[in-house]
């Protein structure tokens, strides 16, 4: 990454990046991997900002196919969001493109390509903005731990594959046997009624509680590197040490532990929270939160980030020298889903209500949702991090009330693996207008049997999560199965901005709306045709 700093301004607020896109091979657990590069590298460089820096950022595409860089969760204009068709032409091969816009905010954020499946195969890496004043808090030392999947078929032979058989990376599938053991070893009659109606339950969704992630054969990366390649951040014993945790993952949610440490977290999606000390955390594509850990022993410690399905984990280490390892934890059962993972007597009951006449304010903004089901293998007594926990530190902003409520059904059919807002694909689907400066409750209900992670480009959602003045402020929030969530939203910012769920083969297969917010004063925007968006079918 070359650095160049114009001669009449101060060299803290401006700055001058070069990033060059291309194919590079890579050694992952030594086995050579040909990826999407930038500089040459996966999950780097780290781009390294201050809040008020003028930023110019040249990337060149140096491959035989378009691409594009997607600041995620940057506030910048539109067209430099980066999203091919929707904000900007993307960039041919051959080309440079040049992105410029002043830096508003501090925290930790990544930037990753928004072409076809590009950056499943390599093309994302982090971003660390210092604040203005300073940091808040003061940590010995600082480290990314940017977790990703990479898989050995391309992300284009994936989704033909899933088109194909959408089990097709399911091995766990139940089957008749399976059930005829199960009712075997049944001690009564009611114990084998319910392994019945449990399996006529599932059968009737079409879905298997054994298919908590469309795609397995992932091996989970660390800054790029595997497990065996055993990523290391050293510390001195006593130290304060900061771990700037970014999922970058396509498809990967990710139980994240230092097993003898408590994570005491201090930031969600770059916004500073009151600090909440927990023993592991689940996260999904497109979320960042920052812990504070302080080891004191003279030892290794194994940081873990199992993927939800217990298939496989992400594995780095840290410890007082080089060379050193710790041993991981057990990957624990294969989880299976049941019912009440589906919300079933909770978000079920709520199918049909208006939630446009519903009295958020006295009910608090139904939380229930919020609760992210912990890992099937988590210690008894162990403290999860949940939404709830979640409080802002920065009172400066104020959260105005909404003047009006869109619901949203997160909706997908698994037989056709086709996902959608209100069982419509993004190429059946119209944007939806907004006016600047207006504030919109945005009511997400997940009627599906998987996690999605929503992320919104260019805005802040303030996660309705039962904090009241001191509700959080995300740029990507999980929605768990059968559950609601709700955020409010200010369209702070005109411009087209991309809404979607964060799976990359949901986004691509129909998970994906535009939001288009009118300037002030200006005459309502007439929103463009359907399917802008090249890769969204």
């Amino acid at each position: 990454m070359a650095i160049v700093v114009a001669a009449w301004v101060t060299p803290a607020f401006a700055g001058t990046y070069d990033l060059v896109i291309d194919r590079t091979a890579v050694r992952i657990d030594g086995q050579e991997r040909r990826v999407f590069s930038i500089n040459g590298r996966i999950a780097a460089p780290t781009l390294r900002w201050t809040e008020g820096e003028e930023v110019t950022i040249n990337v060149t595409n140096r491959l035989a196919e378009e691409t594009s860089i997607h600041w995620h969760g940057i506030l910048l204009p539109s067209a430099m969001d980066g999203v091919p068709m929707v904000s900007f032409a993307g960039i041919k091969p051959g080309e440079t493109f040049t992105y410029r816009f002043k830096v508003r905010q501090s925290g930790t954020y990544w930037y990753h390509s928004h072409s076809a499946g590009q950056e499943q195969e390599g093309l994302y890496a982090p971003i660390v903005i210092a604040p203005s004043g300073g940091e808040r808090i003061r940590a010995d030392r600082d480290y990314v731990v940017m977790l990703s999947d990479s898989h050995p078929l391309s992300a284009s032979t994936i989704l033909r594959k899933l088109k194909q058989e959408p089990g097709y990376f399911n091995d766990r599938r139940r089957t008749l046997p399976d059930l005829t053991r199960a009712l075997a070893s049944a001690k009564s009659s009611e114990e084998r009624q319910a392994i019945i109606r449990d399996r006529l339950d599932w059968a009737e969704m079409r879905m298997d509680p054994t298919d908590l992630a469309d795609v397995t054969g992932y091996t989970f990366l660390v800054n790029g590197r595997g497990p065996a390649d055993n990523w290391t951040g050293l510390f001195r014993p006593g130290e304060k040490v900061r771990l700037r945790f970014v999922n970058g993952a396509a498809m990967t949610m990710f139980d994240v532990r230092v097993p003898g440490l408590k994570l005491r977290v201090v930031q969600a999606d770059g916004q500073d929270v009151q600090p909440v000390e927990v023993d592991t955390f689940r996260f999904g594509p497109g979320e960042t939160y920052d812990v504070l850990v302080e080891p004191r022993e003279d030892r290794a410690y194994a940081i873990h980030a199992a993927s939800i399905d217990r298939r496989g984990a992400a594995r780095a280490t840290l410890a007082p020298r080089e060379g050193m390892s710790a041993p991981a934890p057990a990957l624990g059962p294969a989880p299976l889903l049941g019912m009440a993972d589906m919300g079933h007597g909770m978000a079920h009951d709520m199918t049909g209500m208006d939630h446009s006449k519903m009295d958020h304010a006295a009910m608090g903004h139904d939380t229930s949702g919020l609760v992210h089901v912990p890992p099937v293998d988590a210690i008894q007594g162990e403290k999860v991090l949940g939404y709830r926990d979640l409080k802002r530190l920065d009172r400066t902003y104020k959260l105005p009330e909404p003047t009006r409520t869109i619901d949203l059904r997160l909706t997908g059919n698994m037989e056709k693996f086709i996902w959608s807002f209100d069982d419509r694909k993004y190429s059946e689907a119209s944007p939806v207008a907004f006016s600047q400066g207006e504030t919109v409750r945005l009511v997400l209900r997940n009627e599906t049997m998987m996690n999605h992670p929503i992320h919104l480009h260019g805005l802040w959602m303030d996660l309705d999560n039962g904090a009241g003045e001191a509700r959080p402020r995300k740029h990507t929030v999980i929605v768990p199965p059968g559950r609601t969530v709700s955020v409010t939203v200010t369209m702070s910012e005109p411009g087209n901005w991309p809404f979607h769920c964060h799976f990359l083969f949901h986004m691509t297969t129909g998970m994906f709306r535009e939001f288009v917010v009118s300037a002030a004063g200006a005459m309502p925007a007439t929103p463009p045709a359907a399917g802008g968006h090249a890769h969204h079918h």
